[in-house]
């Protein structure tokens, strides 16, 4: 039976009037399933959980018999050879509608052109593993900007209408809420306008771009292990510190966005007109690399000045922080002179938010500025937050191998 006549049969026959509806049991939960309005038109296919006495009501005792019955869900993406059922199980993985073509891709051609730059058959690669082998991992793809009108949001577009109901748009807030069911069988996890520079971001995105399984969790629901395949797309507006990167990293594929030359407000009806005859191509197409990493594409070939930049920004991040501290402090408290071992600052840090290890602000002041502590330990005067204080720090005498900051020395810095 086609999957098109198995879908046929879900529906109840029309009676007195009434709309053919459909409904299916998968486990022992039954569901309808409805066409729910889009705001910008349009239908989305949804699951809704139903009541087995109101099918009974609706269509009679002995209708429920004639309902599909599966064993559960599971998610196998596939593009070219997709099927709606697997064993006895529903695929929550998407089908995509288009039919590819050969013809003229352009306008998508451009695009790609525009956002991969100098990359431009890496960038291609990219698009042709999503399409023809969506489960290997793939690097996080963040395109930055500073500059407006880049196409940056028109490329996310475009992956929306090239893999449709397996992209999802998500906030920054979205991305760290515990609850993301709506994460569970997608392709790609979009983020527009991405500010991401906690270390439980960085942490949690560098974890999930790797990882083979994960956790979904819906409000009200119990946790439940899937296959995780999903790649990450971020945009953002701050070229130094939209995520936090750390020197060494090879999960992310940094790419900055130039501005465009023109503005076509059909832009985007092109690329979707053209999208058969990309698929097309990217099926006949040769890929230009050979997997090298568990992100496919060898570290050296995404080591952008795009990267690098950020990179940068994220290991002055604690230096900038204790820079802008210890000097608040000498305001506060009227003095040139600050003395602190690690503890102290440790702490200091802490209070004001600021996450830092000891090895980290070791190498600030040895590294970055080059301090040697006292020799011996001895008796210095150091500072800590105190609310009863108006200056806000209370002078704390104690011991250690200590090190002294001047006022004179950080504003040379």
């Amino acid at each position: 039976m086609s999957a098109n006549k198995q879908q046929d049969s879900h529906r109840p026959p029309s009676d007195g009037g009434m709309a053919k509806e459909e409904f299916i049991r998968v486990g022992t939960t039954l569901y309808k399933i409805v066409e729910q309005p889009k705001l910008n038109g349009g239908y989305v296919r949804k699951r809704i959980a139903w009541n087995n006495e109101t099918l009974r009501q609706d269509y009679g005792k002995d209708y429920i018999g004639s309902v599909p019955k599966y064993d559960g869900f599971c998610t196998v993406p596939e593009h070219l050879n997709y099927r709606p059922i697997v064993g006895k199980f529903l695929n929550l993985y998407e089908p995509i509608d288009h039919q590819p073509k050969e013809g003229d891709f352009s306008h998508i051609r451009s695009l790609v052109r525009h956002i991969f730059g100098e990359q431009y058959e890496l960038g291609m690669d990219y698009l042709q593993l999503l399409y023809l082998q969506p489960v290997p991992k793939l690097p996080i793809l963040l395109l930055v900007s500073e500059e407006r009108n880049t196409g940056k949001s028109t490329f996310l577009n475009f992956l929306k209408l090239l893999f449709q109901n397996n992209v999802t748009f998500n906030t920054n807030e979205d991305f760290r809420s515990q609850f993301n069911s709506d994460w569970a069988g997608k392709l790609l996890i979009v983020v527009d306008e991405v500010l991401l520079n906690r270390r439980e971001d960085s942490e949690r995105l560098k974890n999930l771009s790797t990882t083979l399984s994960y956790k979904v969790e819906a409000k009200g629901k119990d946790r439940d292990e899937i296959a995780f395949f999903a790649k990450f797309v971020l945009c953002s507006n701050n070229e130094y510190l939209p995520v936090i990167i750390d020197a060494g990293e090879t999960r992310y594929w940094v790419r900055k966005i130039d501005r465009l030359q023109s503005d076509d407000t059909d832009f985007l009806q092109k690329l979707k007109a053209e999208i058969p005859a990309f698929l097309h191509f990217l099926q006949h197409r040769t890929l230009y690399t050979e997997k090298e990493s568990r992100m496919w594409f060898a570290p050296s070939l995404l080591h952008t000045e795009a990267l690098r930049k950020i990179i940068r920004s994220n290991r002055n991040r604690l230096e900038i922080e204790m820079h802008e501290l210890i000097l608040d402090i000498m305001e506060s408290v009227s003095t040139d002179s600050f003395s602190f071992c690690y503890g102290d600052i440790l702490l200091l840090l802490a209070q004001s938010q600021i996450k830092a290890e000891r090895h980290q602000v070791r190498k600030v002041l040895q590294e970055c500025w080059k301090l040697t502590p006292a020799h011996n330990t001895l008796t210095y005067t150091t500072y800590q937050v105190s609310y009863s204080r108006e200056c806000r720090y209370s002078p704390v005498k104690t011991t250690g191998r200590y090190y002294t900051v001047t006022k004179e020395f950080l504003q040379t810095l």
